[in-house]
């Protein structure tokens, strides 16, 4: 007997009990993402070979790995020599009947901090449902997308659907803090023809998103007694680094503005790009003059902004000049020019609103009577890794992360997924595999 698309639409309507089963699962383990390389593992790696053994149950081959330092691609995202123990990665292939075009479901493992638990209505790591919507950590940033990709797949599997391309599973850590994970994953060889992130989107399909650049800023100083005049820096006064910081941070602004302003910095489907002081750390004790004055930079960026590798070079050298002919006009920021250090820089993407990708998962939203928007990412996933550096057209499209206010449900208190979301998008990306895993078209546009 022949499958047909309702058969499929079925079949997973009737594992919804499941799908809410497998994601309370995925919740129950601890895998908060780490804040530094040297925080250890948390339970990630049994995460992992939980899944592994559902996938392999389910007719996939299966492959846990912990990837070592220098198996990553050269790439700024991550700190050199960056270690995985305790924290593998995991792709599982459903093999084709050949002559199909193979489709990668990616998504992440790690989640948010749940501090401060004391505020939550319910424990974070047992989620629950609650007038028709699922609680708990990651429920919707994102285990609930790995979940609803794990059940379309075994579903197809299960009704003895024999897809002519590969599909493919990766669940990767670290996304909350570097993309490491997906990046050790295409360092290991994992790509395919193309990919969904089901990561929260609202079941729109997110084509673009923005890069990100951290850094900090130092404005030094020379320290003194408070309650004393300073006297003159350059005969060995004191001089405030808080107060030498106070332009720095203007010409920030400035710049900012500029880019907000500029027909060449805007895109339509992203915010402008943007400069935000995060963090401000400065001074030594209150009745001395501060020495230094430390801010941390988040620099969100276009994809015009990247520069012919794709990063961003050209807008560190764009911040590091309007801070230079800010300083021009006061002496001891010219003898004592501000210090950059730059760290995390994560790669912008998109991908042409007529790939066939594209065409695909809009039309497995519609549909489920959707009507879903082409949207850019204001932030950054996954999806850049595998399209910069994986070889691999990557979109993303998952469940809602809204409330009927329009605040965002991920990484808040009282995290949710709408238990009717989280169906419809395993409902989508069977859609999506059943066409993205045919024979190609005779030409194929260009990422």
């Amino acid at each position: 007997m022949t499958t047909t698309t309702p058969d499929v639409l079925a079949e997973i309507d009737r594992r919804t009990d499941e799908l809410i089963r497998l994601t309370t699962d995925l919740v129950g383990f601890d895998t908060t993402v780490r804040g530094d390389a040297r925080e250890p593992a948390r339970d990630e790696a049994d995460l992992q070979e939980y899944l592994a053994a559902r996938l392999r149950a389910a007719g996939a081959t299966v492959d846990v790995f912990t990837p070592k330092p220098g198996d990553l691609p050269d790439s700024p995202q991550t700190p050199p020599g960056l270690g995985f123990d305790g924290r593998p990665q995991l792709v599982a292939r459903f093999a084709g009947t050949g002559g199909g075009r193979s489709l990668l479901f990616n998504g992440h493992i790690d989640v948010v901090s749940a501090e401060p638990r004391r505020e939550w209505s319910s424990d974070p790591f047992r989620a629950e449902v609650r007038a028709g919507r699922l609680y708990g950590r990651g429920t919707c940033d994102m285990k609930g997308g790995i979940a609803a990709a794990v059940i379309a797949a075994e579903t197809l599997a299960a009704l003895g659907v024999r897809l002519p391309g590969d599909l493919l599973i990766n669940t990767a850590t670290d996304e909350e803090w570097n993309g490491a994970g997906t990046l050790a994953s295409v360092g290991y060889g994992v790509r395919a023809d193309s990919a969904i992130v089901p990561e929260p989107t609202d079941l729109d399909v997110v084509t673009a998103q923005r890069g990100i650049l951290g850094g900090t800023l130092t404005v030094a100083g020379r320290p003194g007694h408070a309650e004393y005049p300073p006297g003159d820096w350059r005969t060995g006064g004191a001089v405030n680094a808080i107060e030498k910081t106070l332009p720095v941070l203007a010409a920030l602004q400035r710049l900012r503005e500029r880019w907000a302003d500029d027909p060449a910095h805007s895109h339509p489907l992203l915010p402008p790009p943007s400069l935000v002081p995060t963090t401000i750390h400065g001074g030594e004790w209150w009745v001395t003059y501060p020495s230094s004055c430390e801010v941390g930079l988040d620099i969100t960026y276009l994809p015009v902004q990247a520069d012919a590798g794709g990063w961003a070079s050209r807008v560190r050298h764009d911040i590091e000049q309007a801070v230079r002919e800010a300083c021009a006009a006061d002496g001891w920021l010219t003898a004592h020019p501000p210090r950059f250090v730059w760290d995390t820089e994560l790669p912008p993407a998109e991908v042409d609103s007529a790939h066939p990708l594209v065409g695909a998962v809009t039309a497995s939203a519609t549909a489920l009577g959707r009507t879903p928007r082409l949207l850019g990412e204001p932030s950054w996933t996954d999806a850049a890794t595998l399209t910069r550096i994986g070889s691999t057209p990557a979109v993303c499209l998952g469940p809602t992360a809204t409330r009927p206010d329009g605040s965002p449900t991920l990484h808040t208190i009282d995290e949710y997924i709408e238990v009717t979301d989280l169906v419809d998008t395993a409902k989508a990306l069977a859609l999506a595999a059943l066409a993205l895993t045919a024979p190609a078209p005779a030409s194929v546009p260009a990422v």
